[in-house]
């Protein structure tokens, strides 16, 4: 993520969290990150991981791709290849491109790409709003659904059940590449 970036998406949460009259408290709380954490994050003095990120803006009511799109200012329908936004997770180094116009569509599509070994772990309340599928592009992963292992290969696609704790886990030596199909649930 650009220092640009970093800095719209640290004034993105704070203006976020003020439009929903929501205090530092009430979002540490609701997202079980911490006070200080979420201060640090606003003022632009830490970069959170996906797993911070993903926490937040479901306390929020937002997905992390609209989180990011509203970083980056853009509205259009039409997003080049070239456009599209990517941001690495500083503690992973797993890469986001979200894939689909920022306009606010009731569908969002996201390549990952998981690099050897990473682990990225979710809670369940990441996952309240939304209906989600996996699409395996490249390589291997276990995605870990509540106590269940999903072991996927490149063709394979999985629908998530109910929301539960989870986490994309790439056991193997190369990257793995997935698709996210994101619907907020009505």
């Amino acid at each position: 993520m650009t220092d640009a970036l970093s800095d719209s998406l640290a004034t993105t949460l704070r203006e976020a969290r003020a439009a929903r009259d929501m205090s530092v408290n009430a979002l540490a709380e609701r997202s079980g990150v911490s006070r200080a954490m979420i201060t640090k994050i606003e003022r632009g003095d830490a970069q959170p991981t996906a797993a911070l990120l993903g926490r937040l803006s479901a306390a929020l009511g937002m997905t992390l791709s609209e989180l990011v799109a509203r970083a980056e200012g853009t509205s259009q329908r039409l997003v080049r290849a070239a456009e599209q936004p990517t941001w690495t997770d500083p503690e992973t180094g797993y890469v986001r491109r979200a894939i689909s116009p920022p306009a606010g569509g009731p569908l969002e599509l996201v390549e990952v790409e998981l690099p050897p070994g990473a682990v990225v772990s979710y809670l369940a309340d990441s996952y309240t709003f939304k209906h989600q599928q996996l699409w395996i592009l490249a390589g291997h992963l276990r995605f870990r659904e509540g106590d269940t292992d999903h072991e996927l290969d490149a063709g394979d696609c999985l629908q998530l059940g109910p929301p539960t704790p989870c986490s994309f886990i790439n056991p193997t030596d190369t990257p793995c590449r997935y698709l996210v199909a994101l619907a907020k649930r009505q």
